[in-house]
């Protein structure tokens, strides 16, 4: 028998294995035990210091829920999933216990109390940091649960169950002896059940009026659909002490906020009213926004918000007249509002677009205005009561400001004003402290000095800092900076001074970890000590590449290699995984993003977890899109993927880490539209896969990701980036994957459905796979091992060099 007879029967068998595996019955499937090993690994802690820095929790997180978790009752009622027997959010991340730990001398005691199988979330420490409060799931209802600190004791303190399903369920008062919360009604009947026989037609009509509005999911549908959410979103907001007292404050609700004022004596309530929309979310809905006082009296009606149902299309538009209302952090009760100066419509060319106004207690007098800004409000970081900086942004320039502010005096001064797409020349952003009422307010040293930490992005990577910022020379002085081979970044600062601060180091082959750090002598001391939570990985070998496309743009990616091998070794199968970004100039597309110095985490989604499976992986692989000038992003989106893709396939081929032949592409969200359109407009990539992708854009027509203009006003440019628009051109293999029931707005589950129908009708070899009960990312154990042995499998059979011959 000749070679080419070995070699036909050799495909006959794999083409039966191959079938097999493809066709086989629906049940969940389990990946090779090195896959799965990664993903049954345990979650790194979470952790939070307390106010007076003495104190640190650690929190241990939950692993991956079951689907049988997963697919408990769930309702979909105004942009929001309610878990109607909890009376909470559904699919919601949750801790399963507490440590508090002693910063300096290392005690720690176990959180006692939680009953067993409690799910714990919404920590924060009380003001004067003696208690931790916290929600805990358990059984049918969500309640309020207090721990002492010095005890380590926990217990109910609130028998009503809360209302956890939107906005903040509680907030501590000012005191460290009370707290706002939202509870459930005493007494509330069955939820209303629905009408088999319809009453009449579902009917939506507008007069004439533009009321543009981008995709969105889980909206309300009809009139059962309104009793619900008014059913389960009802809440009353009540005064409780640490003994349990309770108190009723104002009449019950569909509130969004109680905020307390930070001295206590007014709280800031929005409450949302008809009419709802089956157009938009519930964050756009209707709402009263007052002032009361603690016995729920109307001090102050500041505004009854309209259905924001009208809002022009564009990153920059808002809804017109008064809008994000806030206590200011660094007075006892003073309310600031930003109004905006254009109609909320930034293509209304006006010398001033927002306005800040401040309004103090009784609230009886005029609003006083603060700035006046040129760009559109982005934000404020209040003080010490004559500091104050409030940021302003432009989107279509890329462009951000800061300006200084003297609430008092008025006067204004701009601080900074850069491109915010500069990675490289970032400042960073102001260091937070906690004045007398618990709030966070600047730190500011010597009266005009700011402690600013960031990323310190660099050719050579992310190198955390720490500045001193002065706010009148506009003079920087480095105290400290992160050096190789740790990626070391600030948590917050230790003392006033800011000469000790809190930081998180990690290396390339060390998880991180906590330590307090003495920014004069560099001396460090471990606060944790978490271990590498897959020790069978530590000698993954990563690279950090920087790279050319053809027209000169620089390109960065991670390149990672399975544990124990080296580029020398030999050519292995490749995984190119990446997302594309837009940019307004190449100079700020062709920064480095990230660090090599990163310890390499692997979370049970990441592409990572192939290196166990002996697969090579470019992670991050750099896809700008630049659009400079007055040209958009988009105007040349297909001949820039293309050529971003084919600078990173070529790099990997010239150094011996991959050949031509054994490249796959694959990405998550819009890297899954970058992986369709590139199998599309090229043959980079012997396979791909596209996980809850988008791929018909004129399915999302007010817009998509950063593309700003509508279907109608740019249907080529819909057309050309829509691979749904090209199926006939696809010849290399794709695997799908979507959940069935997917939240994010735009990528709804009938785009993997269509783009199917079109692949498979123009014969491409495709494969579909829908996730039962899984959102924009995928949550069960059982989704996620699934998914795993997909893409094993789809790698293995398409793309790994010995499958093929």
């Amino acid at each position: 028998m000749n070679n080419q007879t070995n070699n036909k029967i050799l495909q006959f068998l794999l083409w039966i294995v191959t079938t097999t595996l493809l066709l086989g019955d629906d049940g969940y499937k389990m990946p090779p035990k090195a896959i799965a090993d990664l993903v049954d690994a345990p979650a790194t802690p979470s952790v939070s210091v307390s106010p007076d820095k003495q104190k640190m929790l650690i929190m241990e997180r939950a692993r991956l829920p079951s689907i049988e978790e997963l697919s408990q009752p769930e309702l979909r009622l105004g942009g929001i999933r309610i878990n109607p027997q909890t009376n909470g959010r559904s699919r919601t991340s949750y801790y399963t216990g507490i440590v508090i730990k002693d910063i300096w001398s290392g005690k720690q005691k176990v959180v006692k109390g939680i009953p067993k199988g409690g799910r714990i979330s919404s920590v924060n420490w009380a003001p004067d940091g003696q208690h931790i409060a916290m929600t805990v799931t358990h059984g049918n209802q969500i309640t309020l649960y207090m721990a002492n600190v010095k005890s380590g004791k926990a217990k109910q303190i609130l028998k009503t169950p809360l209302n956890g399903i939107y906005g903040s369920t509680y907030y501590w008062l000012s005191n460290g002896k009370s707290l706002l919360a939202k509870t459930i009604l005493k007494g509330r009947r069955n939820p209303p059940q629905k009408v088999t026989v319809p009453s009449g037609p579902v009917i939506q009509e507008n007069a004439g009026q533009k009321s543009p509005a981008r995709t969105y999911q889980d909206l309300l549908a009809n009139a059962h659909d309104e009793t619900l959410f008014e059913y389960y979103m009802t809440a009353q907001v009540v005064h409780v002490t640490l003994r349990g007292k309770v108190k009723n404050i104002g009449k019950p609700g569909i509130i969004r906020r109680a905020e307390p004022s930070p001295n206590g004596d007014y709280i800031l309530m929005e409450t949302i009213h008809r009419p709802y929309s089956y157009l938009i979310p519930v964050y756009r809905f209707p709402t009263l926004i007052e002032v009361i006082d603690v016995d729920g009296n109307q001090i102050k009606l500041l505004r009854d918000m309209p259905l924001a149902d009208t809002i022009p299309i564009g990153r920059d538009a808002v809804i017109d007249g008064p809008r994000s209302f806030g206590w200011r952090s660094d007075v006892g009760a003073t309310i600031y509002y930003v109004n905006a100066l254009d109609g909320g419509n930034p293509q209304n060319k006006v010398p001033y677009q927002d306005e800040v106004f401040t309004l103090a207690a009784p609230f009886k007098g005029v609003p006083k205005s603060l700035i006046k800004l040129p760009l559109r409000y982005s934000g404020v970081r209040w003080g010490n009561g004559s500091i104050a900086l409030v940021s302003d942004r432009q989107w279509t320039q890329r462009r951000t400001t800061a300006w200084r502010v003297n609430p008092s005096t008025g006067e204004t001064e701009k601080i900074i004003d850069r491109s915010y797409e500069d990675r490289y020349n970032d400042p960073g952003s102001p260091i937070s402290t906690l004045n007398q009422y618990g709030r966070s307010v600047l730190h500011i040293q010597d009266g005009s000095t700011l402690l600013m930490s960031g990323i310190g992005a660099s050719p050579e990577g992310d190198k955390p800092f720490l500045d001193q910022f002065n706010m009148d020379t506009k003079q920087t002085k480095r105290l400290w900076r992160s050096e190789p081979p740790y990626y070391e970044r600030v948590i917050t600062i230790m003392d006033k001074k800011g000469k000790m601060i809190l930081t998180s180091r990690e290396s390339k082959d060390e998880p991180a970890n906590y330590n307090t750090r003495n920014v004069d002598n560099g001396e460090m001391k471990l606060v944790t000590d978490f271990q590498h939570p897959y020790p069978q990985m530590k000698d993954v070998y990563k690279e950090m590449l920087t790279y050319k496309r053809d027209d000169g743009v620089d390109l960065s990616a991670t390149l990672y290699l399975p544990p124990g091998r080296e580029p020398g070794d030999g050519p292995l199968p490749l995984l190119v995984w990446a997302y594309p970004r837009e940019f307004k100039t190449s100079k700020a597309a062709s920064q480095v993003v990230g660090s090599p110095h990163r310890f390499s985490r692997i979370s049970p989604t990441s592409p990572l977890i192939m290196l166990s499976y002996g697969y090579a992986v470019l992670s991050g692989a750099t896809m700008p899109i630049i659009g400079e000038g007055d040209q958009e992003p988009n105007d040349n989106y297909v001949k820039q993927l293309v050529a971003s893709a084919q600078a990173a396939a070529d790099i990997m081929v010239d150094r011996g880490i991959t050949t031509q032949d054994q490249i796959a592409i694959g990405g998550h969200s819009y890297g899954a539209f970058m992986t369709a359109n590139l199998l599309t407009h090229s043959d980079i990539f012997q396979a791909g896969i596209a996980r809850s992708g988008a791929y018909n854009r004129s399915l999302t027509p007010f817009g998509f990701q950063s593309e700003q203009r509508t279907f109608w006003e740019s249907p080529d440019i819909y057309f050309a980036m829509s691979p749904f628009m090209h199926a006939h051109k696809v010849n290399e293999p794709i695997l799908l994957i979507h959940g069935e029931a997917d939240n994010n707005s735009g990528t709804f589950p009938v785009q993997s459905k269509r783009y199917y129908h079109a692949l498979k009708g123009h014969g491409a070899t495709a494969k579909l796979v829908m996730l039962p009960h899984e959102s924009h990312g995928y949550r069960a154990r059982e989704s996620v091992m699934h998914m795993l042995w997909e893409t094993a499998n789809w790698l293995d059979t398409y793309v790994k060099k010995e499958a093929k011959e």
